[in-house]
């Protein structure tokens, strides 16, 4: 598959705000299942510093400071990206989970060490007792540790109510697994806690889903929004990408921005702002797909 993507992000200030530095993650990655063609990127008004690098993780980063008085900031990143279908192997097929834990904790291969950083809390994923009793019944003694993922996400998803006002950033995963209610980046961080609880080795993933309108309806232009799933390391395989918002293995209509401990690493736009008063948010993202 191919798709430009187009993420829009706008700030109006009630007063002016004398500066405002960020950082973004709008780039996509290259993977072995996704090819970046282009990126570019427009901030208005023009910042008085721009930089880009690469992250502890590989992912993509743009740090710019507009210091001089503004009512309005905009930021458009634009890309077209190649997409394939990643490989996922059979769940059942897969290592018992606890042979995945005691290889992690060995980490004899290289990748099996790259894979353990995954293992532990992060700022914004606790490893708590809610999280161990919640993914019990998914993991039973000798489950295939991919089936057992793929039962977890299966579950969120049935038993989790998709809901944009239950939740914001700072919604924890206790909260979340409370209330059962919350968004994508909820629903990710809920998997991963449950998966690190055990030892296992989970990442979060942002990026985007292309939106499939209704039979006989258009496609709007702006409907689609970032999202957000989880990686699972699985020896001898790798990283395999589940959806729990929606019940999916990761496809070639997911594309790939950046990956880390959890949201927090990867958020598409934050930073600071000194003056402004309140500000109104808007935000566009339109994954159109390419002939």
């Amino acid at each position: 598959m191919k798709y430009r993507v187009t993420h829009n992000t706008g700030y109006k200030y009630s007063a002016p705000a004398s500066l405002s530095q960020n950082e973004l993650f709008l780039f996509p990655r290259k993977t072995a299942t996704q090819e970046v063609l282009e990126s570019s990127l427009q901030i208005d008004p023009v910042p008085q510093y721009l930089h880009s690098r690469t992250d502890y993780f590989g992912n993509s980063a743009h740090v710019f400071m507009v210091h001089h008085p503004h009512c309005e900031l905009t930021v458009s990143a634009t890309s077209l990206v190649e997409t394939g279908k990643p490989y996922v192997p059979e769940p059942n097929s897969t290592q018992p989970w606890e042979a995945v834990v005691q290889r992690l904790i060995d980490h004899k291969e290289y990748d099996e060490l790259e894979a353990y950083q995954f293992t532990f809390e992060s700022p914004l994923i606790t490893l708590g007792h809610s999280s161990l009793v919640y993914i019990t019944s998914s993991f039973p003694p000798g489950m295939p540790v991919l089936a057992g993922a793929s039962d977890l996400v299966r579950r969120i998803y049935t038993e989790f109510s998709y809901d944009k006002t239950a939740s914001n950033v700072e919604t924890t995963v206790e909260q979340a697994l409370a209330s059962r209610k919350g968004v994508c980046q909820d629903f990710a961080h809920v998997a991963i806690s449950c998966l690190r609880t055990l030892g296992l080795a989970a990442r979060y993933v942002s990026g985007y889903l292309e939106t499939i309108p209704p039979p006989g309806k258009p496609k709007l232009v702006g409907a689609d929004a970032s999202h957000a799933w989880i990686s699972l390391f699985v020896p001898d395989h790798g990283w395999v990408d589940l959806d729990p918002t929606n019940n999916l293995f990761a496809n070639e209509t997911y594309v790939t921005v950046a990956w880390g401990r959890d949201y927090g690493d990867v958020a598409p736009v934050k930073g600071v702002v000194m003056g402004g008063g309140v500000h109104k948010l808007s935000v566009m993202v339109d994954v159109a797909r390419q002939n």
